[in-house]
Protein backbone atom coordinates (compact mmCIF):
# COMPACT_ATOMS: atom_id res chain seq x y z
CA UNK A 1 0.00 0.00 0.00
CA UNK A 2 1.41 3.36 -1.01
CA UNK A 3 -0.40 6.54 -0.08
CA UNK A 4 0.83 10.05 -0.86
CA UNK A 5 -0.07 12.99 1.29
CA UNK A 6 0.90 16.43 -0.02
CA UNK A 7 0.05 20.06 0.46
CA UNK A 8 -1.15 21.35 -2.93
CA UNK A 9 -0.95 24.97 -1.79
CA UNK A 10 2.85 24.94 -1.29
CA UNK A 11 5.87 24.09 -3.41
CA UNK A 12 9.39 23.30 -2.28
CA UNK A 13 12.69 24.37 -3.88
CA UNK A 14 12.26 21.66 -6.52
CA UNK A 15 8.77 22.84 -7.48
CA UNK A 16 7.13 19.82 -5.88
CA UNK A 17 4.29 19.83 -3.38
CA UNK A 18 5.81 19.04 0.03
CA UNK A 19 4.52 15.92 1.65
CA UNK A 20 5.30 12.31 2.33
CA UNK A 21 4.46 8.79 1.35
CA UNK A 22 3.17 6.08 3.59
CA UNK A 23 4.82 2.88 2.39
CA UNK A 24 3.17 -0.05 4.04
CA UNK A 25 4.06 -3.66 3.55
CA UNK A 26 1.37 -5.58 5.40
CA UNK A 27 -1.82 -4.25 6.83
CA UNK A 28 -4.35 -5.86 9.08
CA UNK A 29 -8.07 -6.21 8.76
CA UNK A 30 -9.96 -8.07 11.39
CA UNK A 31 -11.29 -11.58 10.85
CA UNK A 32 -13.86 -11.15 13.63
CA UNK A 33 -17.56 -10.70 13.07
CA UNK A 34 -18.54 -7.04 13.45
CA UNK A 35 -20.77 -7.65 16.50
CA UNK A 36 -18.12 -9.55 18.49
CA UNK A 37 -17.09 -7.61 21.59
CA UNK A 38 -13.37 -7.63 20.71
CA UNK A 39 -14.18 -6.34 17.22
CA UNK A 40 -16.39 -3.56 18.58
CA UNK A 41 -13.62 -2.50 20.97
CA UNK A 42 -10.99 -2.65 18.22
CA UNK A 43 -13.11 -1.37 15.34
CA UNK A 44 -10.05 0.48 14.00
CA UNK A 45 -8.90 -2.93 12.71
CA UNK A 46 -11.82 -2.90 10.27
CA UNK A 47 -9.80 -0.69 7.93
CA UNK A 48 -6.04 -0.59 7.37
CA UNK A 49 -5.87 3.20 6.99
CA UNK A 50 -7.82 6.03 8.56
CA UNK A 51 -7.35 9.77 8.00
CA UNK A 52 -8.70 12.27 10.50
CA UNK A 53 -8.25 15.95 11.14
CA UNK A 54 -5.85 16.48 14.04
CA UNK A 55 -7.39 16.84 17.48
CA UNK A 56 -5.02 16.83 20.45
CA UNK A 57 -7.57 14.89 22.52
CA UNK A 58 -7.72 11.99 20.08
CA UNK A 59 -4.76 9.86 21.10
CA UNK A 60 -5.77 6.21 20.86
CA UNK A 61 -7.20 4.24 17.93
CA UNK A 62 -9.27 2.15 20.37
CA UNK A 63 -10.44 5.10 22.46
CA UNK A 64 -9.33 6.06 25.95
CA UNK A 65 -10.51 2.88 27.71
CA UNK A 66 -10.89 0.08 25.14
CA UNK A 67 -11.11 -2.72 27.72
CA UNK A 68 -14.10 -1.03 29.34
CA UNK A 69 -15.75 0.13 26.12
CA UNK A 70 -19.00 -1.17 24.66
CA UNK A 71 -17.54 -0.33 21.25
CA UNK A 72 -17.55 2.56 18.83
CA UNK A 73 -14.92 4.57 20.68
CA UNK A 74 -11.72 5.75 19.10
CA UNK A 75 -11.37 5.89 15.34
CA UNK A 76 -14.98 5.12 14.45
CA UNK A 77 -16.10 8.02 16.66
CA UNK A 78 -13.35 10.33 15.36
CA UNK A 79 -14.21 9.55 11.73
CA UNK A 80 -17.96 9.87 12.35
CA UNK A 81 -17.46 13.58 13.05
CA UNK A 82 -16.61 14.02 9.34
CA UNK A 83 -14.30 16.96 9.96
CA UNK A 84 -12.76 18.16 6.69
CA UNK A 85 -9.18 17.03 6.10
CA UNK A 86 -8.41 19.18 3.05
CA UNK A 87 -6.16 22.01 4.19
CA UNK A 88 -6.13 20.72 7.78
CA UNK A 89 -3.45 19.17 9.95
CA UNK A 90 -4.14 15.50 9.57
CA UNK A 91 -3.37 12.25 11.33
CA UNK A 92 -2.84 9.00 9.45
CA UNK A 93 -3.82 5.98 11.48
CA UNK A 94 -2.28 2.88 9.99
CA UNK A 95 -3.17 -0.57 11.31
CA UNK A 96 -0.23 -2.92 11.03
CA UNK A 97 -0.35 -6.53 12.07
CA UNK A 98 -0.52 -10.09 10.97
CA UNK A 99 -2.48 -13.26 11.45
CA UNK A 100 -0.31 -16.17 12.50
CA UNK A 101 -1.87 -19.55 11.97
CA UNK A 102 0.35 -21.90 13.89
CA UNK A 103 1.36 -25.20 12.41
CA UNK A 104 2.29 -28.29 14.44
CA UNK A 105 5.96 -27.87 13.53
CA UNK A 106 5.94 -24.31 14.97
CA UNK A 107 5.51 -25.55 18.54
CA UNK A 108 7.14 -24.65 20.94
CA UNK A 109 9.04 -21.90 19.10
CA UNK A 110 6.74 -19.72 17.04
CA UNK A 111 8.21 -18.06 13.99
CA UNK A 112 8.99 -14.38 14.07
CA UNK A 113 7.36 -12.40 11.31
CA UNK A 114 8.58 -8.85 10.77
CA UNK A 115 6.44 -6.15 9.19
CA UNK A 116 7.27 -2.52 8.62
CA UNK A 117 5.87 0.80 7.59
CA UNK A 118 7.84 3.82 6.36
CA UNK A 119 7.18 7.51 5.98
CA UNK A 120 9.41 8.94 3.25
CA UNK A 121 9.97 12.09 1.20
CA UNK A 122 9.77 14.70 3.94
CA UNK A 123 12.51 16.96 2.60
CA UNK A 124 13.64 18.58 -0.66
CA UNK A 125 17.30 18.03 0.30
CA UNK A 126 19.36 15.83 2.59
CA UNK A 127 18.94 17.42 6.06
CA UNK A 128 22.06 15.69 7.40
CA UNK A 129 24.17 17.96 5.18
CA UNK A 130 23.08 20.94 7.27
CA UNK A 131 24.25 19.62 10.65
CA UNK A 132 25.76 22.20 12.94
CA UNK A 133 29.54 22.00 12.91
CA UNK A 134 29.76 21.23 16.67
CA UNK A 135 27.38 18.29 16.31
CA UNK A 136 29.26 16.92 13.30
CA UNK A 137 32.58 17.16 15.22
CA UNK A 138 31.13 15.28 18.22
CA UNK A 139 29.77 12.54 15.96
CA UNK A 140 33.09 12.20 14.11
CA UNK A 141 35.13 11.94 17.33
CA UNK A 142 32.87 9.25 18.82
CA UNK A 143 33.65 6.76 16.05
Amino acid sequence: MLRRIADPTLTNKLGQHPGYELRAGHSLTSLLVSDDIPQRRAAFAGSPLWVTAYDRNELYAGGDYPNQSKGGDGLPAYAAQRRPVAGADIVLWYTIGFHHLTRPEDWPILSTIWHSVSLVRFFDHNPSLDLRREFADVEASSH
